[in-house]
């Protein structure tokens, strides 16, 4: 069994010492690409994880106004915080904002948090909302944003 399967972190450590010593045969480039590619799946992951977070937030805040309150507030200047660092760090992830798919997945993920947190379920099909009002930092779904 190669390390890789029981110790990814030491698997790591021994290719990282493998590199640094230009010992390029002995390297299992198979699980070095995987690994590659589970970075950026790890980066639109997260991603589509605070978006959907905050689509339900918003959600929440505009079919239930009678319970918003400052922890929904946090909760949604958190995401947009959390979504723009996402975008300055990685910018290659802003292609995501323009893919229909993209939005549909996320819209249904918030669609589904915010059935479960509130019991409703009358949600629009599809986002009301453009992505520059969602990430707006003063923006909510019952007002215009600020300047």
């Amino acid at each position: 069994m190669q390390t890789y399967d029981r110790d990814i972190v030491a698997w790591a450590n021994e290719q990282a010492a493998l590199i640094r010593a230009r010992r390029f045969e002995l390297l299992d480039l198979e699980h070095i690409a995987e690994e590659i590619e589970d970075v950026g799946k790890s980066e639109q992951r997260e991603l589509t994880n605070r978006m959907a977070v905050l689509l339900a937030h918003l959600l929440k805040w505009r079919f239930q106004p009678e319970r918003r309150g400052a922890s929904w507030q946090i909760t949604i200047r958190n995401q947009r915080r959390g979504i723009l660092r996402r975008l300055e760090e990685t910018p290659s992830l802003r292609v995501k904002l323009k893919e229909p798919a993209w939005w549909n997945a996320v819209w249904d993920d918030g669609i589904a948090q915010a059935a479960e947190a509130t019991g409703l379920s009358d949600f629009p099909e599809t986002c009301p909302w453009s992505p520059e009002e969602i990430l707006a930092e003063t923006w909510f779904p019952d007002r215009p944003a600020q300047p």
